[in-house]
């Protein structure tokens, strides 16, 4: 029990981090030169430093995807990427063939349950490998952010629930994460 306490913590003040961190970027990129978008960007800090609390965004069980799903997550981020990087046909274009293929999956066997999950986990990949190839340097990059992503859906099952951008943020949160990992390895 505590174990799946601490996973949820951490999972959450982990998101809430990288959020304050991408705010607190807007809020310094734009200071200087548009004042609005800097208040927007306090606002939203603040938001979600004591909103979380009020908003009830979890289910008390704790449950985790499975493993079988989650491996959809590189699979998806590398397809985008080679669509994207090595065909070129462009990150938007990329995702949406993959987002788009992926939401047939489940009608090749309807009542099967394992293939309703996949189109999020394939969804999730996409954002991925839609990211700009200076960001994401490598095929590598891109399977490490896949997986760390991928543990991060994993144990996110409960979280969130009903908040829009759950899988962009999941992806968001790998690619920043393997990102600091490789800043800090140089």
């Amino acid at each position: 029990m505590k174990k799946h306490k601490a996973l949820r913590l951490f999972m959450i003040i982990h998101v809430i981090c990288i959020q304050i961190t991408f705010m607190t970027m807007i809020f310094r990129e734009n200071y200087d030169t548009n004042n609005y978008a800097a208040l927007l960007a306090l606002f939203l800090i603040t938001l979600l430093l004591f909103g979380h609390k009020y908003v009830d965004l979890h289910h008390s069980e704790y449950a985790y995807e499975k493993i079988a799903v989650v491996v959809w997550i590189p699979i998806g981020a590398v397809i985008t990427y080679t669509l994207n990087n090595i065909v070129g046909l462009g990150s938007v274009l990329s995702a949406g063939i993959v987002g788009t293929t992926a939401s047939f999956i489940p009608k090749i066997k309807k009542q099967s349950r394992y293939l309703k999950k996949l189109p999020p986990a394939l969804y999730c990949g996409a954002f991925i490998g839609m990211s700009s190839s200076e960001i994401t340097p490598s095929i590598y990059f891109v399977i490490a952010a896949g997986m760390v992503a991928g543990l991060f859906y994993m144990f996110s099952k409960n979280l969130f629930l009903g908040v829009g951008g759950k899988l962009g943020t999941i992806a968001f949160a790998g690619v920043v994460t393997v990102s600091l990992i490789y800043w800090l390895s140089l």
